[in-house]
């Protein structure tokens, strides 16, 4: 045996064996340490020698044959909670069915031990007195021992056979509800794929540019995306009816079921808003072009009617009121489209009205108003000659190349209809001899033309300097009428007390960035109006100025605060009230937060319209540092809100990024077990990752107001990246991958939102690592160096303690000669 016995084991043993006819070659010693061993502790042959005494051979076969039952189903209990799961489902029900008839066999053969024991126990019955006092009183002892230790033998195996079956009855449950959770799960995952997937195609139906035709094609499109979400929808209903099913059936994974059952209505819901409200905006895109195309049609009308009026056509009074005739039906049908005022448009069509459309839709107007004043000048005209029958006035259109010059503000509020008025006083003009040659001339003005990257480019160029100077008017107000009012002492009525010093934190650094627009940047910006080129370095050269923004965001949270609690109070609302603003401080304290990602849209928009021109590669820069600046300022919100972290967070280095993750926390160097069902929910983890650790926090739930736009994060544990390794593929889902820490004593199972983020975070990850490995390559090239310097510095030490030393004796011998 490997273990010492105790004395008082020996006794008992040496007392066992003289119960046995044959010599004990082998005791072994049974110890509990599993559900089914805690139950079969009392199976063995622990009597004594007065209670067990074995005289037939078939007694001593049976005790065997009971010892042998306890010992498989021991193994089988074991082996079914120590066997790794497989990933599949096939798998698992082979595994099952497998397990299922093992049991059954397992049965019967405790169904013929019984068997067995109960024949013995037949042929073994006790005597009744009259022959016990007959038969000899040893005789009568042995006989009632050997029926007590087979009663007691059976009463065992009776007890082991009601402890396996409620074990079974308990991992068959556990079983089944796991593979019911696998495939509920598998379900789950392809309809999040095939919801991905319609959401991806109906996002490329986003660009509402084009022409009739294409808008026609993908109204067409949305429509057979709805037929499919339709069936993607049904199929949802019906797999959340499953996990309320499993859900009342007391499942073990309850969370995880509910989750994804309120994940599939959150997903659902989304698809079927985003498809509703791309149709609307399909619609009224097409609405759009309808006017365009009817637009179109209007002034190719008025050119024929124009190029027709030839003078020796109207010889006669009957044929100039024809004339004027037509004319009037003309302006009576122009109309309505040269009076879709700016405001009508930008009410109506704002949210798909493309630069491209607002050049459409300016450069028809721009004609037909055009052509309603030739039209009023002909009137005058044609009604003299019904009159006094004198010859018409020559038919003028305006020029084609003088419509694309014209590069006024679009749709402009201040300016309105005078725009096309003012306009029309500047445009030269030709005459017109027959239909076939204006024809000619609107086709070289084509909407090609009139689409021109020229054009486009200007317009979100003057879009962004007219924005600039809003902008700068805007923060001016606010540090003025509010910021400065504060220190005015006939406003100290009207302040809190608790709020005169908070002046600071309420507006933050405002004035700084007020500064920089005003001084610096809106000058610049104007100068890039003729000389587009330089939007990219405008933007590239003030890069650390830019930087002011990062301090005003993480200050926000704290400015929020205190606007909520002193909103209400009369000092803001007496300023208000002088500045004749319709919104409140609030409104304008977001401004800076709204122009910074302003930028990021109209430098795409510039860029879109650049491509291959001069700069453009430095817009594309330009571009590239506001996106990280907005990154940066992003990242740094979510970091304020990390509570908990012992030590400073700045020391952990720069952050990388940070986002939502899914998280298990695996075996040490093993797989899933079956006792490890109720792990089998993950964490809802938000990883930030720096570099030189990944800190796993817990978003905290919180119903205050305001609470989705600045989240609040409870540290959980920290890996530093010195000691971090990855393993980018995990069986089963393409979202997930392996971070794991200290040799893979820790393992962290990562599930991200998406197969994209996945592979951004590898990405990066991956370089941190790499840094490292080439930071220690240096750092022993370094030490190896030192001690090599270190080797040869003593080696010229012992040279010149060895010289030294000569010198020294034939100095000694020297002297004593």
């Amino acid at each position: 045996m490997a273990e010492a016995t105790p004395p008082r084991g020996k006794m008992r043993f040496r007392r066992n064996a003289a119960s046995f006819p044959g010599n004990l070659h082998l005791v072994l010693v049974l110890r509990p340490t599993s559900f089914l061993q805690r139950t079969f502790t009392d199976i063995g042959f622990r009597f004594s020698q007065e209670d067990f005494i074995l005289k037939l051979p078939a007694i001593e076969n049976f005790a065997l044959t009971v010892k042998d039952m306890a010992q498989m189903l021991q193994s089988f209990g074991t082996e079914l909670a120590e066997t790794e799961l497989p990933d599949d489902i096939p798998a698992i029900e082979e595994i099952l069915a497998i397990r299922a008839e093992r049991y059954h066999l397992l049965k019967k053969d405790i169904t013929t031990v019984t068997k067995e024991g109960k024949i013995l126990l037949t042929n073994l019955e006790v005597p009744d007195a009259e022959d016990a006092v007959s038969s000899r009183l040893e005789n009568h002892q042995q006989i009632c021992g050997d029926w007590q230790t087979i009663n007691k033998l059976l009463t065992q195996v009776h007890d082991m056979e009601i402890a396996f079956d409620g074990f079974w009855e308990k991992h068959q449950l556990k079983m089944e509800q796991y593979l019911q959770l696998w495939k509920f799960e598998q379900d789950f995952q392809e309809l999040v794929s095939e919801a991905e997937l319609l959401l991806n195609q109906q996002a490329e139906l986003a660009d509402v540019t084009g022409n009739i035709a294409q808008v026609k094609q993908k109204i067409k499109k949305l429509e057979n995306l709805d037929e499919n979400s339709q069936d993607l929808l049904a199929k949802a209903q019906f797999v959340i009816l499953h996990g309320h099913r499993l859900a009342a059936s007391h499942h073990y994974a309850l969370d995880l079921i509910c989750q994804r059952c309120n994940e599939l209505r959150y997903l659902s819901d989304i698809l079927v808003n985003e498809i509703k409200t791309k149709r609307i905006q399909l619609s009224r895109t097409f609405k759009m072009h309808k006017i365009l195309q009817q637009a179109h049609q209007c002034c190719d009308e008025g050119e024929c009617l124009l190029a027709n009026q030839e003078i020796n056509k109207f010889q006669s009074k009957k044929d100039a009121q024809k004339a004027l005739q037509d004319m009037e039906t003309f302006l009576e049908m122009a109309a309505p489209f040269i009076n879709y005022g700016p405001e009508a448009l930008q009410y109506e069509f704002d949210m798909i009205l493309s630069p491209e459309l607002k050049v459409q839709m300016q450069t028809i107007q721009l004609k037909l108003e055009n052509l309603r004043s030739i039209f009023e000048n002909q009137q005058a005209g044609f009604r003299n000659l019904t009159d006094k029958h004198v010859r018409p006035i020559p038919s003028v259109v305006p020029a084609s190349d003088s419509l694309i010059r014209s590069r006024e503000p679009f749709f402009s509020p201040e300016q309105g209809r005078k725009t096309w008025r003012q306009n029309q006083s500047n445009i030269k003009i030709e005459v017109v001899h027959d239909c076939q040659e204006k024809r000619s001339s609107a086709q070289s003005s084509s909407l090609d033309n009139d689409n021109s990257l020229d054009i486009l480019k200007n317009h979100v160029l003057n879009e962004l300097v007219q924005t600039e100077k809003v902008y700068v008017r805007e923060l001016f107000a606010v540090l003025l009428g509010y910021r400065e009012e504060m220190d005015n002492p006939e406003m100290f009525d009207l302040i809190p007390p608790l709020l005169r010093n908070k002046k600071d934190v309420l507006f933050g650094n405002m004035a700084e960035i007020y500064e920089f627009h005003s001084n610096i940047f809106m000058s610049s910006l104007e100068d890039c109006v003729v000389a587009p080129e330089r939007v990219g370095p405008c933007f590239l050269e003030r890069k650390d100025d830019f930087q002011m923004y990062a301090k005003y965001c993480q200050n926000k949270p704290k400015s929020e605060a205190i606007w909520k609690k002193y909103s209400e109070c009369a000092f803001f609302q007496e300023c208000q009230r002088k500045l004749k603003h319709r919104l409140g401080l609030d409104s304008y304290l977001l401004k800076p937060v709204q122009r910074i990602t302003k930028y990021q849209l109209l430098l795409k928009e510039l860029l879109k319209y650049s491509k291959d021109c001069e700069g453009s590669v430095q817009l594309k820069e330009a571009l590239d540092m506001i996106l990280d600046l907005l990154k940066s300022v992003n990242d740094s919100m979510h970091q304020i809100a990390i509570n908990g972290y012992i030590g400073n967070l700045n020391e952990l280095g720069k952050m990388i990024t940070q986002g939502a993750f899914s998280v298990w926390i695996g075996h040490k160097k093993g797989a899933t077990k079956m006792k490890d069902f109720a792990r089998f929910k993950p964490m809802q983890r938000h990883l930030f990752l720096y570099e030189k650790a990944i800190v796993f926090c817990k978003r905290r739930v919180e119903s205050r107001e305001g609470s989705d736009r600045y989240p609040s994060y409870s540290f959980k544990h920290c890996l530093k990246m010195d000691e971090v390794g990855i393993t980018e593929y995990v069986k089963g889902d393409d979202r997930k991958f392996e971070i794991w820490y200290a040799g893979k004593e820790e393992v962290y199972i990562v599930q991200a939102s998406s197969v994209d983020v996945k592979m951004m975070w590898l990405k990066e990850i991956r370089s941190i690592l790499l840094k490292q490995q080439e930071l220690m390559t240096v750092k022993k090239q370094e030490q190896h160096n030192q001690l090599t310097e270190q080797n040869l510095s003593s080696q010229r030490n012992e040279g010149r303690c060895r010289r030294w030393l000569s010198y020294f004796n034939e100095a000694t011998l020297l002297n004593g000669k």
